[in-house]
């Protein structure tokens, strides 16, 4: 591998939409307080095992996944910019096995009013390494929004 491999690594975005009956307030409690990022955080299979897990003000985070064979995964980052009840933005950086963090992406976590009701929630993921990051984050995340999803409706219906 040449010192320059990898200069030219073709950087690359993920936006995924959904839309929640819940209220603004309600979607963007999910999106940024402990209680409730653990309920979806992570995708289907997945736990979080360890965590510094607040993304409702600006500062450092983290957490540990676990799958079932137990396999570990550290994601961290920090917390750039709140707007509440509208956006959240944040660093994204997945750690190797000897806990060094690997390439940073950025997250941005949107909220408005849906004009046909409810919530409308867009996740924006900027600046990832390559296709092959894009693909994984895109499962991942489609995963945990499902997840994000029976959350809210969970609590809508109670």
């Amino acid at each position: 591998m040449g010192a320059d491999a990898g200069s030219t690594k073709e950087m690359t975005d993920l936006t995924m939409e959904r839309i929640f009956a819940a209220d603004v307030e309600m979607v963007y409690a999910f999106i940024t307080t402990t209680e409730h990022l653990l309920k979806w955080w992570g995708p289907e299979g997945v736990n979080v095992r360890e965590h510094n897990l607040d993304l409702s003000r600006p500062g450092a985070w983290s957490s540990t996944l676990v799958n079932a064979e137990g396999g570990t995964y550290k994601v961290s980052g920090e917390v750039m910019e709140t707007d509440p009840p509208r956006r959240v933005e944040f660093t994204w950086g997945w750690h190797d096995d000897q806990d060094v963090r690997g390439h940073e992406s950025r997250v941005r976590f949107d909220v408005e009013e849906n004009q046909g009701g409810g919530t409308r929630f867009v996740l924006t993921q900027t600046g990832l390494a390559d296709e092959e990051s894009a693909k994984n984050h895109n499962e991942g995340w489609t995963s945990s929004l499902r997840k994000l999803q029976r959350a809210v409706d969970g609590s809508v219906a109670q």
